[in-house]
Protein backbone atom coordinates (compact mmCIF):
# COMPACT_ATOMS: atom_id res chain seq x y z
CA UNK A 1 0.00 0.00 0.00
CA UNK A 2 1.29 3.51 0.23
CA UNK A 3 4.23 4.87 1.89
CA UNK A 4 5.44 1.35 2.44
CA UNK A 5 8.84 2.78 3.58
CA UNK A 6 7.44 4.63 6.20
CA UNK A 7 5.56 1.45 7.54
CA UNK A 8 8.22 -0.95 7.37
CA UNK A 9 10.11 -0.74 9.93
CA UNK A 10 6.93 -1.08 12.86
CA UNK A 11 5.45 -4.02 10.76
CA UNK A 12 7.25 -6.76 13.18
CA UNK A 13 5.72 -5.24 16.20
CA UNK A 14 2.68 -4.77 15.03
CA UNK A 15 1.78 -8.35 14.50
CA UNK A 16 3.33 -9.37 17.99
CA UNK A 17 1.23 -7.06 19.10
CA UNK A 18 -1.65 -8.04 17.11
CA UNK A 19 -0.97 -11.49 18.69
CA UNK A 20 -0.74 -10.98 21.89
CA UNK A 21 -3.55 -8.59 21.85
CA UNK A 22 -5.41 -11.10 20.30
CA UNK A 23 -4.70 -13.65 23.38
CA UNK A 24 -5.95 -10.68 25.91
CA UNK A 25 -9.26 -10.02 27.25
CA UNK A 26 -12.46 -11.86 28.04
CA UNK A 27 -13.41 -15.23 27.48
CA UNK A 28 -14.15 -17.37 24.51
CA UNK A 29 -17.50 -16.24 23.85
CA UNK A 30 -15.91 -12.72 23.63
CA UNK A 31 -18.16 -11.45 26.85
CA UNK A 32 -16.40 -9.45 30.09
CA UNK A 33 -17.22 -10.60 33.41
CA UNK A 34 -20.23 -8.80 33.79
CA UNK A 35 -21.46 -9.79 30.59
CA UNK A 36 -20.43 -6.98 28.04
CA UNK A 37 -19.70 -8.00 24.50
CA UNK A 38 -16.07 -6.95 23.95
CA UNK A 39 -15.58 -6.41 19.77
CA UNK A 40 -12.06 -6.14 18.64
CA UNK A 41 -11.65 -4.13 15.66
CA UNK A 42 -7.96 -3.98 13.87
CA UNK A 43 -7.90 -1.34 11.68
CA UNK A 44 -5.11 -0.36 8.79
CA UNK A 45 -5.43 2.89 9.20
CA UNK A 46 -2.09 4.53 9.42
CA UNK A 47 -2.59 8.76 8.59
CA UNK A 48 -2.80 10.62 11.52
CA UNK A 49 -5.82 11.91 10.68
CA UNK A 50 -7.18 8.59 9.63
CA UNK A 51 -6.12 6.98 12.85
CA UNK A 52 -8.17 9.87 14.69
CA UNK A 53 -11.34 9.54 13.01
CA UNK A 54 -11.59 5.69 13.73
CA UNK A 55 -10.67 6.07 17.17
CA UNK A 56 -13.13 8.97 17.73
CA UNK A 57 -15.43 6.57 15.92
CA UNK A 58 -15.15 3.88 18.22
CA UNK A 59 -15.00 6.07 21.48
CA UNK A 60 -19.10 7.73 20.03
CA UNK A 61 -20.07 4.14 19.30
CA UNK A 62 -19.06 2.62 22.69
CA UNK A 63 -20.54 5.54 24.26
CA UNK A 64 -23.92 4.81 22.83
CA UNK A 65 -23.38 1.15 23.41
CA UNK A 66 -22.40 0.47 26.72
CA UNK A 67 -23.38 -3.21 26.42
CA UNK A 68 -21.28 -3.88 23.40
CA UNK A 69 -17.69 -2.79 23.56
CA UNK A 70 -15.50 -2.09 20.69
CA UNK A 71 -11.43 -2.22 21.17
CA UNK A 72 -9.54 -0.46 19.00
CA UNK A 73 -6.56 -2.57 17.47
CA UNK A 74 -3.69 -1.49 15.67
CA UNK A 75 -2.75 -3.22 12.15
CA UNK A 76 -0.24 -2.47 9.17
CA UNK A 77 -0.61 -2.69 5.46
CA UNK A 78 2.74 -4.25 5.25
CA UNK A 79 1.78 -7.17 7.48
CA UNK A 80 -1.41 -8.25 7.31
CA UNK A 81 -2.24 -10.51 4.79
CA UNK A 82 0.60 -13.27 6.75
CA UNK A 83 -0.75 -11.06 9.81
CA UNK A 84 -4.09 -12.41 9.56
CA UNK A 85 -3.64 -15.49 7.91
CA UNK A 86 -1.50 -16.69 11.42
CA UNK A 87 -4.39 -15.32 13.50
CA UNK A 88 -6.96 -17.20 11.88
CA UNK A 89 -4.99 -20.44 11.88
CA UNK A 90 -4.80 -19.78 15.26
CA UNK A 91 -8.15 -18.84 16.18
CA UNK A 92 -7.34 -15.08 17.79
CA UNK A 93 -8.57 -13.64 14.59
CA UNK A 94 -9.94 -10.02 15.49
CA UNK A 95 -14.09 -9.52 14.89
CA UNK A 96 -13.78 -6.62 12.52
CA UNK A 97 -11.46 -6.58 9.91
CA UNK A 98 -10.16 -3.72 8.09
CA UNK A 99 -8.19 -4.96 4.69
CA UNK A 100 -8.60 -4.49 1.05
CA UNK A 101 -11.08 -6.37 -1.61
CA UNK A 102 -7.84 -8.01 -3.62
CA UNK A 103 -6.99 -9.39 -0.06
CA UNK A 104 -10.03 -11.26 0.34
CA UNK A 105 -10.45 -14.20 -1.96
CA UNK A 106 -8.47 -16.49 -0.08
CA UNK A 107 -10.09 -15.92 3.12
CA UNK A 108 -13.41 -15.94 1.61
CA UNK A 109 -12.99 -19.54 0.08
CA UNK A 110 -10.93 -20.80 2.42
CA UNK A 111 -14.13 -20.28 5.18
CA UNK A 112 -12.39 -17.28 7.39
CA UNK A 113 -14.55 -14.82 6.73
CA UNK A 114 -18.35 -14.42 7.48
CA UNK A 115 -20.71 -14.25 4.76
CA UNK A 116 -22.41 -10.96 6.02
CA UNK A 117 -25.35 -11.35 3.01
CA UNK A 118 -27.93 -12.31 5.24
CA UNK A 119 -26.40 -9.79 8.20
CA UNK A 120 -26.40 -6.38 6.34
CA UNK A 121 -29.05 -4.04 6.94
CA UNK A 122 -31.20 -2.96 4.01
CA UNK A 123 -29.75 0.61 4.58
CA UNK A 124 -26.11 -0.17 3.84
CA UNK A 125 -27.02 -2.55 0.64
CA UNK A 126 -28.79 0.10 -0.99
CA UNK A 127 -25.87 2.94 -0.28
CA UNK A 128 -23.21 0.99 -1.56
CA UNK A 129 -23.65 0.15 -5.73
CA UNK A 130 -23.37 -3.07 -6.99
CA UNK A 131 -20.51 -2.75 -9.02
CA UNK A 132 -18.45 -2.10 -5.36
CA UNK A 133 -20.33 -4.91 -4.08
CA UNK A 134 -19.04 -7.19 -7.21
CA UNK A 135 -15.26 -6.50 -5.79
CA UNK A 136 -16.25 -8.40 -1.92
CA UNK A 137 -18.47 -11.35 -3.97
CA UNK A 138 -16.75 -14.57 -4.04
CA UNK A 139 -18.87 -17.35 -5.26
CA UNK A 140 -22.40 -16.64 -3.49
CA UNK A 141 -21.84 -15.07 -0.30
CA UNK A 142 -20.40 -11.36 0.11
CA UNK A 143 -17.43 -11.34 2.43
CA UNK A 144 -16.62 -8.06 3.03
CA UNK A 145 -18.18 -4.20 3.23
CA UNK A 146 -16.25 -1.78 0.42
CA UNK A 147 -16.34 1.69 1.87
CA UNK A 148 -13.21 3.63 0.85
CA UNK A 149 -11.65 3.71 -2.90
CA UNK A 150 -9.37 5.60 -4.91
CA UNK A 151 -8.52 6.10 -8.42
CA UNK A 152 -5.60 6.89 -10.19
CA UNK A 153 -4.88 10.66 -11.45
CA UNK A 154 -2.08 12.71 -13.01
CA UNK A 155 -0.57 14.95 -10.14
CA UNK A 156 1.24 18.02 -12.91
CA UNK A 157 3.41 21.00 -12.27
CA UNK A 158 0.75 23.45 -12.81
CA UNK A 159 3.54 26.32 -13.95
CA UNK A 160 5.13 23.66 -16.69
CA UNK A 161 1.71 21.97 -17.33
CA UNK A 162 0.69 25.85 -18.18
CA UNK A 163 4.34 27.12 -20.11
CA UNK A 164 3.70 23.81 -22.19
CA UNK A 165 0.56 25.12 -23.75
CA UNK A 166 -1.03 21.64 -24.15
CA UNK A 167 -4.79 21.22 -23.51
CA UNK A 168 -5.77 20.92 -20.05
CA UNK A 169 -8.06 17.62 -19.37
CA UNK A 170 -10.94 17.55 -17.44
CA UNK A 171 -13.30 14.28 -16.28
CA UNK A 172 -15.52 15.22 -18.91
CA UNK A 173 -13.47 15.30 -21.87
CA UNK A 174 -9.44 13.36 -20.85
CA UNK A 175 -6.32 13.09 -22.92
CA UNK A 176 -6.62 10.14 -25.23
CA UNK A 177 -3.47 7.33 -24.73
CA UNK A 178 -1.68 9.01 -27.83
CA UNK A 179 -3.05 12.49 -26.87
CA UNK A 180 -1.04 12.11 -23.86
CA UNK A 181 1.80 10.52 -25.27
CA UNK A 182 2.56 13.60 -26.86
CA UNK A 183 2.08 15.71 -24.29
CA UNK A 184 4.65 14.03 -22.43
CA UNK A 185 6.95 14.39 -25.25
CA UNK A 186 5.72 18.99 -25.33
CA UNK A 187 6.56 18.43 -21.30
CA UNK A 188 9.81 17.08 -21.53
CA UNK A 189 13.08 19.18 -21.46
CA UNK A 190 16.58 20.10 -20.59
CA UNK A 191 16.77 18.23 -17.48
CA UNK A 192 13.19 17.43 -17.11
CA UNK A 193 10.93 14.39 -18.21
CA UNK A 194 7.18 15.07 -19.03
CA UNK A 195 6.50 11.92 -16.98
CA UNK A 196 8.07 9.56 -13.90
CA UNK A 197 5.89 5.97 -13.53
CA UNK A 198 6.97 4.87 -10.34
CA UNK A 199 6.28 1.24 -11.32
CA UNK A 200 8.09 -0.94 -8.33
CA UNK A 201 4.73 -2.52 -8.41
CA UNK A 202 3.28 -2.62 -11.50
CA UNK A 203 0.68 -4.65 -12.29
CA UNK A 204 -2.40 -3.05 -9.98
CA UNK A 205 -1.34 -0.07 -12.14
CA UNK A 206 -0.88 -1.57 -14.90
CA UNK A 207 -4.35 -3.83 -15.22
CA UNK A 208 -6.56 -1.49 -13.54
CA UNK A 209 -5.48 1.45 -16.04
CA UNK A 210 -5.71 -0.78 -18.22
CA UNK A 211 -9.33 -1.17 -18.62
CA UNK A 212 -9.94 1.95 -19.85
CA UNK A 213 -7.41 1.21 -23.14
CA UNK A 214 -10.29 -1.49 -23.51
CA UNK A 215 -8.20 -4.02 -21.76
CA UNK A 216 -9.63 -6.76 -19.23
CA UNK A 217 -6.36 -9.78 -19.16
CA UNK A 218 -8.30 -11.98 -17.23
CA UNK A 219 -11.47 -13.63 -18.46
CA UNK A 220 -13.94 -16.37 -17.62
CA UNK A 221 -14.32 -19.59 -20.19
CA UNK A 222 -17.78 -21.23 -20.81
CA UNK A 223 -17.00 -23.51 -17.34
CA UNK A 224 -16.54 -20.54 -15.20
CA UNK A 225 -12.93 -21.00 -15.09
CA UNK A 226 -10.53 -17.95 -15.05
CA UNK A 227 -8.49 -17.53 -18.27
CA UNK A 228 -6.20 -14.81 -19.50
CA UNK A 229 -5.97 -13.94 -23.18
CA UNK A 230 -4.10 -10.71 -24.05
CA UNK A 231 -5.75 -9.19 -26.95
CA UNK A 232 -5.72 -5.65 -28.60
CA UNK A 233 -6.81 -3.22 -25.63
CA UNK A 234 -4.77 -5.13 -23.16
CA UNK A 235 -1.86 -3.52 -25.22
CA UNK A 236 -2.53 0.36 -24.62
CA UNK A 237 -1.21 0.78 -21.31
CA UNK A 238 1.66 -1.19 -21.24
CA UNK A 239 2.51 -0.18 -24.67
CA UNK A 240 2.29 3.22 -24.23
CA UNK A 241 4.58 3.56 -20.98
CA UNK A 242 6.92 1.53 -23.00
CA UNK A 243 7.09 3.89 -25.75
CA UNK A 244 7.91 6.37 -23.46
CA UNK A 245 10.60 5.26 -21.82
CA UNK A 246 12.17 3.48 -24.36
CA UNK A 247 11.28 4.99 -27.62
CA UNK A 248 10.16 8.82 -26.80
CA UNK A 249 12.64 9.39 -23.57
CA UNK A 250 9.76 11.28 -22.05
CA UNK A 251 9.64 9.21 -19.08
CA UNK A 252 12.52 8.68 -16.47
CA UNK A 253 13.62 5.05 -16.92
CA UNK A 254 15.41 5.95 -13.34
CA UNK A 255 11.45 5.79 -11.65
CA UNK A 256 10.76 2.26 -12.54
CA UNK A 257 12.04 0.94 -9.63
CA UNK A 258 10.12 3.52 -7.49
CA UNK A 259 7.11 3.73 -5.22
CA UNK A 260 5.04 6.48 -4.99
CA UNK A 261 7.00 8.32 -2.29
CA UNK A 262 9.90 7.72 -4.43
CA UNK A 263 9.43 10.01 -6.86
CA UNK A 264 7.92 13.08 -5.30
CA UNK A 265 11.28 14.90 -4.28
CA UNK A 266 12.12 14.79 -8.33
CA UNK A 267 8.57 15.94 -9.10
CA UNK A 268 9.01 19.27 -6.33
CA UNK A 269 12.77 19.39 -7.44
CA UNK A 270 10.91 20.02 -11.97
CA UNK A 271 12.82 16.71 -12.50
CA UNK A 272 8.97 15.30 -13.45
CA UNK A 273 6.43 17.40 -14.87
CA UNK A 274 3.89 14.80 -13.74
CA UNK A 275 3.58 11.56 -12.02
CA UNK A 276 0.48 9.12 -11.92
CA UNK A 277 -0.41 8.34 -8.32
CA UNK A 278 -3.08 7.08 -6.33
CA UNK A 279 -5.77 9.95 -5.21
CA UNK A 280 -4.54 9.79 -1.75
CA UNK A 281 -0.89 10.71 -2.16
CA UNK A 282 -2.28 14.47 -2.40
CA UNK A 283 -1.88 14.36 1.12
CA UNK A 284 1.75 13.66 1.37
CA UNK A 285 1.91 16.24 -1.70
CA UNK A 286 0.44 19.13 0.77
CA UNK A 287 2.99 18.11 3.34
CA UNK A 288 6.19 17.62 1.58
CA UNK A 289 5.84 20.14 -1.21
CA UNK A 290 7.96 23.21 -0.98
CA UNK A 291 6.59 27.05 -0.11
CA UNK A 292 5.40 28.39 -3.11
CA UNK A 293 4.98 24.86 -5.27
CA UNK A 294 1.84 25.05 -7.52
CA UNK A 295 0.18 21.39 -8.63
CA UNK A 296 -3.27 20.17 -10.33
CA UNK A 297 -4.83 16.83 -9.99
CA UNK A 298 -5.71 16.02 -13.49
CA UNK A 299 -7.89 12.95 -15.04
CA UNK A 300 -5.84 9.93 -16.26
CA UNK A 301 -5.81 9.64 -19.82
CA UNK A 302 -9.15 7.72 -21.45
CA UNK A 303 -9.03 5.12 -24.49
CA UNK A 304 -11.53 2.67 -26.12
CA UNK A 305 -12.72 1.67 -22.46
CA UNK A 306 -13.92 5.13 -21.93
CA UNK A 307 -12.86 6.60 -18.11
CA UNK A 308 -12.78 3.45 -16.51
CA UNK A 309 -10.38 2.31 -13.84
CA UNK A 310 -10.28 -0.86 -11.68
CA UNK A 311 -10.02 -0.42 -8.28
CA UNK A 312 -9.55 -2.80 -4.95
CA UNK A 313 -11.73 -0.79 -2.26
CA UNK A 314 -10.70 -0.81 1.26
CA UNK A 315 -12.89 -3.62 3.26
CA UNK A 316 -14.68 -4.55 6.16
CA UNK A 317 -15.02 -8.01 7.23
CA UNK A 318 -16.11 -10.14 10.11
CA UNK A 319 -14.03 -13.07 11.45
CA UNK A 320 -16.24 -16.60 10.79
CA UNK A 321 -15.18 -17.47 14.31
CA UNK A 322 -16.48 -14.32 15.95
CA UNK A 323 -19.21 -15.18 18.21
CA UNK A 324 -21.15 -11.82 17.88
CA UNK A 325 -21.28 -11.47 14.45
CA UNK A 326 -24.93 -9.47 14.30
CA UNK A 327 -23.17 -7.25 16.86
CA UNK A 328 -20.13 -6.77 14.65
CA UNK A 329 -22.18 -5.93 11.43
CA UNK A 330 -23.92 -3.30 13.83
CA UNK A 331 -20.76 -1.35 14.06
CA UNK A 332 -19.84 -1.80 10.87
CA UNK A 333 -23.51 -0.49 10.24
CA UNK A 334 -22.73 2.70 12.50
CA UNK A 335 -18.46 3.01 11.10
CA UNK A 336 -20.61 3.68 7.71
CA UNK A 337 -23.23 5.70 8.38
CA UNK A 338 -23.29 8.46 5.59
CA UNK A 339 -21.94 11.19 7.78
CA UNK A 340 -19.37 8.54 9.38
CA UNK A 341 -17.71 7.51 5.86
CA UNK A 342 -17.23 11.22 4.95
CA UNK A 343 -15.22 11.51 8.02
CA UNK A 344 -13.08 8.02 7.42
CA UNK A 345 -12.98 9.36 3.48
CA UNK A 346 -11.13 12.55 4.20
CA UNK A 347 -9.10 11.48 7.15
CA UNK A 348 -7.59 8.97 4.27
CA UNK A 349 -7.91 11.49 1.52
CA UNK A 350 -9.76 9.06 -0.64
CA UNK A 351 -13.00 8.55 -2.06
CA UNK A 352 -16.55 6.79 -0.07
CA UNK A 353 -18.42 4.29 -2.04
CA UNK A 354 -21.58 4.77 -0.84
CA UNK A 355 -23.68 7.09 -2.89
CA UNK A 356 -24.97 9.30 -0.17
CA UNK A 357 -21.51 10.16 1.58
CA UNK A 358 -20.13 10.68 -2.04
CA UNK A 359 -22.69 13.61 -2.37
CA UNK A 360 -21.43 15.51 0.75
CA UNK A 361 -20.62 18.98 -0.62
CA UNK A 362 -17.12 18.48 1.08
CA UNK A 363 -15.81 16.05 -1.44
CA UNK A 364 -16.74 18.39 -4.42
CA UNK A 365 -14.70 21.80 -3.91
CA UNK A 366 -11.98 22.60 -6.20
CA UNK A 367 -9.06 22.73 -3.00
CA UNK A 368 -6.48 20.05 -3.38
CA UNK A 369 -8.70 18.14 -6.56
CA UNK A 370 -11.53 16.61 -4.74
CA UNK A 371 -13.53 17.40 -7.21
CA UNK A 372 -11.88 15.96 -10.19
CA UNK A 373 -11.80 12.41 -7.51
CA UNK A 374 -15.53 12.76 -7.63
CA UNK A 375 -16.06 13.22 -10.77
CA UNK A 376 -14.29 10.10 -11.32
CA UNK A 377 -15.90 7.77 -9.16
CA UNK A 378 -18.66 6.79 -11.88
CA UNK A 379 -16.08 5.14 -14.06
CA UNK A 380 -14.39 2.70 -11.11
CA UNK A 381 -14.97 -0.67 -11.50
CA UNK A 382 -13.92 -4.00 -9.56
CA UNK A 383 -10.16 -4.71 -10.08
CA UNK A 384 -9.73 -7.43 -13.34
CA UNK A 385 -8.56 -9.81 -11.25
CA UNK A 386 -10.43 -9.42 -8.18
CA UNK A 387 -12.03 -12.67 -7.78
CA UNK A 388 -9.48 -15.29 -9.29
CA UNK A 389 -7.98 -17.21 -7.11
CA UNK A 390 -3.86 -18.14 -7.90
CA UNK A 391 -3.65 -14.33 -8.82
CA UNK A 392 -0.86 -13.27 -5.98
CA UNK A 393 1.08 -16.33 -7.41
CA UNK A 394 0.64 -15.13 -10.71
CA UNK A 395 1.35 -10.99 -9.99
CA UNK A 396 4.29 -12.31 -7.74
CA UNK A 397 6.03 -14.79 -9.81
CA UNK A 398 4.97 -14.13 -13.42
CA UNK A 399 3.37 -10.96 -13.95
CA UNK A 400 5.46 -8.65 -11.67
CA UNK A 401 9.43 -9.66 -13.44
CA UNK A 402 7.76 -9.63 -16.90
CA UNK A 403 6.17 -6.47 -16.95
CA UNK A 404 9.68 -4.80 -15.27
CA UNK A 405 11.46 -6.63 -18.31
CA UNK A 406 9.05 -4.87 -20.84
CA UNK A 407 8.95 -1.63 -19.40
CA UNK A 408 12.76 -1.52 -19.16
CA UNK A 409 13.10 -2.60 -22.82
CA UNK A 410 14.60 -6.27 -21.97
CA UNK A 411 11.84 -7.77 -23.54
CA UNK A 412 9.32 -7.04 -26.74
CA UNK A 413 5.25 -7.45 -26.76
CA UNK A 414 5.49 -10.69 -28.12
CA UNK A 415 7.31 -12.23 -24.97
CA UNK A 416 5.52 -9.90 -22.57
CA UNK A 417 2.48 -11.78 -23.78
CA UNK A 418 3.61 -15.10 -23.45
CA UNK A 419 4.75 -14.66 -19.90
CA UNK A 420 1.49 -12.97 -19.13
CA UNK A 421 -0.62 -15.60 -20.91
CA UNK A 422 0.80 -19.01 -21.77
CA UNK A 423 2.93 -18.95 -18.22
CA UNK A 424 -0.01 -17.21 -16.22
CA UNK A 425 -2.60 -19.76 -17.40
CA UNK A 426 -0.37 -22.87 -15.94
CA UNK A 427 -0.34 -20.99 -12.80
CA UNK A 428 -4.22 -20.17 -12.90
CA UNK A 429 -4.66 -23.71 -14.03
CA UNK A 430 -3.31 -25.53 -10.82
CA UNK A 431 -5.99 -23.42 -8.51
CA UNK A 432 -9.09 -24.50 -10.58
CA UNK A 433 -8.47 -28.43 -10.66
Amino acid sequence: MRAALARRAAAAAVVLALLLTGCSGGGDDGRDADGTIRLRFQSLAWQKESVDANKQLVKEWNAAHPGVQVDYVQGSWDSVHDQLLTSFEGGEAPDIIHDASDDLADFAYGGYLTDLGPLLPARLKAEIPEQSWRTTTFGEGVYGVPFLQEPRVLIANTKLLKASGVRIPTPEDPWSWEEFRWVTKELTGKGRYGIAWPLKEPVSVTLNLGLSGGGQLFHRDDDGKAVLRFEEGDRVVPGTIHDQVNTDGSAARSALGMGGSDSLPGFFGGKYAMVPLGFSYRQQIIQQAPEGFDWTVLPAPAGAGGPTQGVSPQTLSVAEDSPHKKEAVAFIDFLLRPPNMVRLARGDWMLPTGTEALADPSLHTAEHGWNVGTALARGLRPAPAQSVRGYPEWKDKVATPALQEFYSGAIDIGELRKRLVDDGNRVLARYQR
